[in-house]
């Protein structure tokens, strides 16, 4: 029977598969993200700026705002700040190593873009599962001290 502690490859992949709808949500280079939903029209007609704002698209702002606090937060408290910088240098050589081998080609800004927000995927998604994994491996458990 599986308990709250246990950690499977299926909890992971939910957690990735949650933060790069977050991502993807908040902007992609498809032209289908709030982004491009509300912060584009604002900068594209800066006279009607605030003619093209609604609650809906306010409400979807602050809602993608609170995931991307909780995400961050959680993310920060796991991996820290230089496990963060570690797991991109990481992404960032792998990338490297794919364009070295001519297996990627970085000529497009798509490709690099829809790269770029993945890596931010998967390390909002380790920093959310991260804590499980030191555990699971350590045997120490993550905590939050309050002051």
């Amino acid at each position: 029977m599986a308990t709250t502690k246990d950690l499977t490859w299926g909890g992971i992949a939910v957690r990735f598969l949650a933060a790069l709808l977050l991502v993807y949500l908040t902007f992609n280079p498809t032209g289908f993200s709030w982004f491009h939903w509300t912060v584009k029209p604002m900068i594209d007609t800066p006279t009607a700026a605030l003619g093209t704002l609604n609650p809906l698209k306010v409400l979807a702002g602050i809602s993608l705002a609170a995931c991307w606090w909780f995400f961050l937060q959680a993310s920060q408290r796991s991996l820290g700040v230089v496990g963060a910088i570690f797991i991109l240098a990481l992404f960032a050589t792998f990338f490297w190593a794919l364009s070295y081998w001519h297996i990627f080609t970085p000529g497009s800004s798509a490709a690099i873009a829809h790269l770029t927000l993945v890596s931010v995927a998967l390390i909002l998604g380790l920093g959310l599962s991260w804590s499980s994994v030191k555990r699971r491996i350590t045997g120490q458990v993550d905590t939050d001290v309050v002051a």
